[in-house]
Formats: C-alpha cells, structure tokens, sequence
C-alpha cells in the first residue's frame, strides 16, 4: 500500500514539528518553505514552554500540555531540550490556568526570598527549555533520516499550494497574512538581548503589557527580554528598546550589566485565535499558524491532533 503523501509549507517551529508528526503517522512528507529554519522567527526565541495567552483558551490548554509531555520525553535524547525551574509572576492565581495542564508536584508557589526584587507573587515550575540553535538543526535532521524532503519554494496565494497537489499543511506563520489575505493575523514585535550565560534563575514577569521581562538561562547563554508591541513591522534594532529591556533587569536587583553578545528581533503572528482548520474554499489545505508567543508552548500539541485529523 503505498504512504499517504502530504506537503508541509514553513520550517519553523510549527512546520517542522508538523512535518514530523505526520510522518509517524506514515505520511510521506515535503517541507516547503520561503527559507530555511535557522532564518524563521523560530530560530531567534527564547523557546521556554511558557503560559503566554492565545486562544482558543480550552484547545490551548490541551496543545499545550501534550506538547510538555512530548517535550518531557524528548529532553533524555533530544539536542536543545531540557527540563528547567522556571518562575512566573502572577496577579490573580485564579487566571493562571496553565497551571492545571502541569503534572501533580511540578508547581509551587514561589517564597519571598525566591522572588526578585520587585516581583510580589510567583509560581515556580519545571518546564521544558528548548534552545533552538540546537533543537531545529535536531528536528530538521530527524525530518531529513525518516525519508523527509525539503525543498526552498515561494508562494505567494492559496491556490499555488492547491496545485501541488495532495495534502497541504500551512506553517507559514506571519506570511500567511499576505498568502491568505488574513486580516486577522498581525505583527507582535519582540527585541531580545542575547547575553554571557548569567547565574541568575529563569524567570519571567508578563504582568505588564507593553513591558514583559523575563531572563532563560541556556546551556551557553541566557536570553533576556523583552517587548510584546502589537501591529509593529520594525524588524530592526531599537536602541530605546534595549535600554529599556537593561533597565527593568536593574528593577529586579541585578545590578550588574551583562555582557550582550546579540540582539534579536522578531515578529510574531499574532491572531484572535490560532488558525487550525481545513480552508473553506480549497478543502485540501489544513491551516496551523497564528500561535503569537506560544509557538513552542503548544507546537508538538497541534503537531500531534493535525496527524490524527490527517490520518
């Protein structure tokens, strides 16, 4: 019997986790993508398993802890994936509905002496840490062994990915704004600075909107951020931005300056509710894109639920 074949388009996080899924489902897959991963917005993240909101809130929640479990599992063989102790701020611990997808005894409420200066409430969990330098070269290459082919294309409507025939999973994060004319799907700007690893926990404070902080420390470095600004195209450094980033860091008591070694800027796409359907008007296209900040939060989750739909 001969293997159900299906084309994935984007080598991002969500594509590539994708393109994998459906292979263990006994797909024969094509990646397709405008670039290669190391140039998406998937290679320029922190990647720490995060409760960042998107909708829709239920299916969220389920994406996102299949995607912990998969995450879980990976981190004893996988490049790039660890389990760390991750502190969150909070407000309300009624919202904090991220916390019930976590198993038994891997959150708590973090104590006073473990908050940082500043910081009134938090909780402290083990999540998945994905370093993306190392984990996309690591799935790209696990896509490539499992008979996976993968191929640089343009395109630029839906009914081009139509013509070639066969399924068709869309990965195409923002670009999906212009391929499917969705006026829905936006711009979030985010400035990161890459530092000199720190010996200060990860932890993140997304209380503020407009002013979201957060260090992950990594096995080489650590990732400090960041800027959440909504419907802005600027991909390029803004100094004002990186003062700012440096100056809530002193906020938390870190005194001393780190060394920055980079600084990242990328846009994620943001929508009202992540996109995961079939198309209405070419009925061979399954759509996976709009995850904002959460793509690896929820990628292995939707990776997962699209190779069942498929299959």
């Amino acid at each position: 019997m001969k293997a159900k074949s299906v084309s994935v388009i984007g080598s991002g996080i969500i594509g590539l986790t994708a393109a994998i899924a459906l292979q263990e489902a006994g797909f024969t897959v094509r990646l397709l993508a405008k670039e290669k991963f190391h140039l998406t917005l998937s290679h320029k993240v922190g990647a720490v398993w995060f409760p960042y909101t998107i909708e829709p809130r239920k299916k969220v929640d389920r994406w996102a802890a299949v995607s912990y479990e998969r995450y879980q599992k990976e981190s004893a063989y996988a490049s790039g994936v660890s389990m760390i102790s991750f502190l969150n701020a909070y407000k309300d611990l009624k919202e904090e509905e991220w916390v019930r997808q976590l198993p038994i005894g891997t959150v708590r409420e973090a104590s006073r002496d473990e908050l940082p200066k500043g910081m009134e409430k938090g909780l402290i969990a083990d999540v998945p840490l994905t370093e993306p330098p190392l984990y996309l070269p690591y799935l790209f290459g696990k896509f490539l062994e499992s008979g996976g082919e993968f191929e640089q294309k343009t395109f630029e409507n839906l009914a081009q990915l139509e013509n070639l025939g066969g399924l068709v999973v869309n990965c195409t994060g923002l670009g999906a704004k212009d391929l499917c004319q969705d006026e829905d799907l936006q711009p979030m700007r985010g400035q990161i600075l890459r530092a000199e690893k720190l010996d200060i926990p990860s932890f993140a404070d997304p209380t503020r909107k407009g002013a979201l902080s957060y260090i992950i420390k990594r096995s080489q470095d650590s990732i400090i951020g960041g800027t959440d600004y909504d419907q802005d195209w600027n991909e390029k450094e803004d100094p004002e931005d990186t003062s700012k980033i440096l100056s809530r860091l002193r906020g938390f008591g870190i005194a001393e300056p780190p060394k920055i070694l980079e600084t990242l800027v990328g846009l994620r796409p943001k929508r009202s509710s992540v996109r995961f359907e079939f198309d209405r008007d070419f009925p061979h296209i399954f759509h996976n894109y709009g995850h904002g900040g959460a793509g690896f939060t929820v990628a292995w989750g939707c990776a997962l639920e699209l190779a069942e739909i498929l299959g």
